[in-house]
């Protein structure tokens, strides 16, 4: 078969006797096209279908004794096979430039795609840099928690004991409005007391007003009658002493009217000294009866002045301890305000804290887990980079010579393939 290729390059060139060298050419890609046409033919060359039908027919009758055909060949006949075979090696270089430009791309390509890896790995490694930091900020997150977690443990512990405290103050301040409002009515009793008192006060200082005008009356009648009793005795004795003087004149004449003025003076001396010892027992009787009247009120008014002067210490007792209890009571309300304020504030600035915690822990970890999914993305970006970039590398350098197993014609120069199979 390869001596009739180089029977036809001969009777081709005139007969010259001898195969001209055709110029291989100087890339080394069309060697490598070369080499591989020869390679196709080798691996092809039983396949109908690369060549016309009256080029068969000559290597049927070639394979049968190519060594014996004349030399007086049918140039009409070489004429229309070199021309076929010029066709078919127009469409093959066309079939090769486009697989060279194919190739050129594809070299391209793999190269942009090596670049865009180590871009990639250098990300990745940058990324991997950077995912080892936030495992460090998570455990400086988990560990501000759990200081956070045990500060909020104590405030809610000083919050329980406050509010016992609280509890213990209310109960406190319920016993204080218990014993204030039992105050309040021993008060209210005493201000009772106090008022049927001072009526019984004002009522016995009406009867000691009374008393003393009576008294006072009793004193000017007892002097009136004292006067009276003066001027009565004045005249009598005056009367007597007229009597006694008429007695005188009347003495000698008469003897028995001396008697009888005697007896006279005698009865009158008796009424006289009767009349004076019963109105001195009356007026004793009298002033003894109103000075024991003086002195049991004297008594009834100062035991009742000593009794309100009493009371009076008490309820000023009682109003300075239901000040006190006030004040008292005034100032744990304050503190207990105070307190609720101060700790509904430190807890509020606690509950915010945490909150914003809360956010920035939740904020990290969609941060971290959109860097993993970033991450898991390179990866899986990468692992198919190597797996087509190996791919291409194994189509490209490990098996260069089945290549024409995928189908790639790569035919050139028949009679640079066939110089260089022989």
């Amino acid at each position: 078969r390869f001596c009739l290729w180089k029977r036809i390059d001969t009777t081709k060139r005139g007969g010259g006797g001898r195969v001209a060298p055709r110029e291989s050419s100087s890339s080394p890609s069309r060697s490598s096209t070369t080499y591989r046409s020869s390679s196709q033919l080798r691996g092809y060359g039983s396949a109908p279908t690369m060549l016309p039908s009256s080029y068969r027919s000559k290597l049927g009758a070639g394979r049968s004794g190519f060594s014996c055909l004349p030399e007086s060949i049918d140039l009409s006949q070489s004429t229309a096979i070199t021309n076929e075979l010029k066709i078919i090696r127009t469409n093959e270089k066309e079939q090769l430039q486009g697989l060279n430009d194919r190739f050129v791309t594809f070299i391209e390509k793999v190269h942009n795609l090596e670049q865009q890896n180590k871009v990639l790995e250098a990300e990745v490694t940058l990324l991997r840099q950077r995912h080892s930091e936030p495992s460090r900020l998570h455990d400086l997150y988990e560990q501000e928690i759990r200081e956070l977690r045990a500060r909020v443990e104590e405030l809610t512990h000083e919050k329980s004991q406050m509010h016992l405290d609280c509890v213990q103050m209310k109960e406190t301040l319920d016993r204080v409005k218990e014993k204030l409002e039992e105050e309040t009515k021993l008060r209210e009793e005493a201000e009772g007391t106090l008022k049927g008192y001072r009526k019984d006060v004002d009522d016995a200082t009406l009867s000691r007003l009374e008393l003393e005008k009576k008294v006072e009356s009793l004193l000017d009648e007892i002097a009136f009658l004292r006067k009276v009793h003066e001027e009565e005795l004045q005249e009598l004795q005056a009367s007597l002493q007229a009597s006694q003087i008429k007695l005188i004149y009347m003495d000698v004449s008469k003897p028995d009217l001396a008697v009888a003025l005697r007896d006279i003076r005698a009865q009158y001396e008796t009424l006289s000294s009767r009349n004076q010892q019963q109105a001195e027992e009356w007026y004793r009787s009298k002033f003894a009866s109103v000075t024991e009247a003086a002195a049991r009120n004297s008594d009834v008014v100062k035991q009742t002045k000593e009794e309100l002067s009493e009371y009076r210490r008490q309820v000023q007792a009682r109003t300075l301890e239901v000040e006190a209890l006030r004040g008292h009571n005034e100032a744990l309300e304050r503190q207990l305000a105070e307190m609720e304020d101060r700790h509904s504030g430190e807890i509020g600035e606690l509950q915010d804290t945490i909150q914003q915690l809360e956010t920035a822990l939740r904020n990290t970890k969609g941060e971290m887990s959109r860097h993993l999914r970033e991450y898991q993305d390179l990866l899986n970006v990468k692992m198919a980079l190597d797996i087509e970039i190996a791919a291409y590398r194994f189509v490209t350098w490990v098996v260069p010579g089945k290549r024409c197993k995928l189908g790639l014609p790569m035919l050139t120069n028949l009679s640079t393939g066939s110089e260089c199979m022989t």
